[in-house]
């Protein structure tokens, strides 16, 4: 883990260091030296869980499909002892169905006295720490209260899972593999959720780039294996991804079914439009020649403070926004595709872009078990429990000494 202040840039550099000198796959223990016997009734059950934006970056490092270098990443970890390797993107499922359906009643509740939009995403963990710390309310109010597919599939692994297994909460120790450094700050700062007896969701989070180093050092002629699912003996055949350009897919997921949902309008092409830069763009839907949904997409901290500074003056016009820390989106998340000076590989960024947009798009609606785990697990689609397991609450600070800790 990083400290706390991970998201400032001064401090990726220092941590990407701290782990090129401390990784070591074959380092005995300390109780190997001392020759002690293992105390089995220690033994934890390991989950690696992998960021679907991770897998482009191993597939143009190895110069192979996006399946090929799932089952070769699979394999690996499994032949370091890893138990159970998913894919986060059915937590993904999660966190963007709660996050339509919310949008939909923020948009029907949506007045001049009770302002409920625009809602801004919630699933980037810099981009939230930003507006927790540094913006407060009322900033925070507009954010989504769908928890971000990280903290979904720790309630998945910790809670769900570890039932289907018959094991305790702590006896899982669940590791993420994800694009950005900002990941291990949300693991470190997500608490203690109370299905999960005491226990964090993510135990570790570990970046591409560092499961890289490791890969590097070890054994690649490992056999390669298909990436296990929450569903028994089940595995995932092929790889899919949302209908995001380099994110999970928020906004072309929410604006499908608000178009739906509130103006009985089909979208098949969701249609991007770029405004003051590449990572600025809008999508729009009109009816009767008069826009009723107005969409846009936010990348980088730039977009991000004119964004804001447009809000505060009541001279922003868009229902949604989804936002994103990193300029470029998820894909070029500082964890991966950086050149040994810290710099992004852009060659090889250009090739990850080229192989995320080849893999097929799965809409979370389609998904087979989402109705079973929402019946199963969560006790029904609107129960409470879903409410607590897949929802959350943000701090807002005072201005002052704390707010000046994060440098942009």
């Amino acid at each position: 883990m990083k400290c706390e202040h991970c998201t400032r840039k001064e401090c990726s550099k220092k941590t990407k260091t701290d782990d090129q000198e401390n990784v070591s796959a074959d380092a005995p223990s300390p109780a190997q030296e001392n020759g002690e016997k293992c105390d089995t009734s220690k033994h934890k059950v390991l989950v690696v869980s992998v960021c679907p934006q991770s897998l482009p970056y191993f597939a143009a490092k190895f110069n192979v499909s996006v399946t090929d270098a799932s089952r070769r990443l699979c394999g690996f970890l499994k032949s370091l002892g890893v138990h159970y390797v998913f894919d986060t993107r059915i937590a993904a499922d999660f966190s963007i169905l709660e996050s339509q359906k919310e949008f939909v009643r923020r948009y029907r509740q949506h007045s001049e006295e009770e302002r409920t939009l625009p809602m801004l995403t919630s699933a980037c963990p810099g981009w939230v720490r930003y507006a927790e710390r540094v913006l407060g309310r009322p900033i925070t109010a507009h954010l989504c209260t769908a928890k971000s597919p990280q903290q979904v599939m720790g309630s998945l692994v910790k809670d769900y899972f570890a039932r289907q297994q018959n094991l305790s909460p702590e006896k899982i120790f669940h590791v993420i593999v994800a694009p950005c450094y900002d990941k291990k700050l949300e693991a470190l700062q997500e608490g203690f959720p109370p299905a999960l007896h005491g226990s964090r969701g993510a135990d570790c989070v570990l970046t591409s780039g560092e499961i890289a180093q490791i890969m590097d050092q070890g054994d690649l002629s490992v056999k390669d294996a298909a990436v296990d699912t929450l569903f028994g003996d089940l595995k995932e055949d092929k790889v899919t991804r949302h209908d995001g350009a380099s994110s999970d897919g928020h906004l072309a997921h929410i604006f499908r079914h608000a178009a739906k949902e509130l103006f009985n309008e089909d979208v098949e092409e969701v249609t991007y439009r770029a405004l003051r830069n590449k990572d600025f763009q809008e999508v729009t839907l009109e009816k009767n020649g008069e826009v009723v949904l107005r969409f846009a997409a936010a990348y980088g901290f730039r977009n991000i403070q004119n964004m804001i500074l447009k809000l505060k003056k009541g001279k922003f016009p868009y229902h949604f926004v989804e936002v994103l820390a990193c300029a470029g989106g998820c894909l070029n998340g500082r964890g991966q595709a950086q050149t040994p000076d810290g710099h992004a590989d852009k060659a090889l960024l250009r090739q990850m872009e080229g192989i995320y947009a080849d893999i097929p798009v799965r809409r979370p609606e389609s998904s087979a078990h989402m109705q079973e785990l929402y019946q199963e697990w969560l006790e029904g689609i609107n129960s409470p429990k879903a409410r607590e397991v897949l929802h959350t609450t943000y701090q807002s600070q005072e201005r002052g000494a704390h707010s000046l800790d994060i440098k942009w």
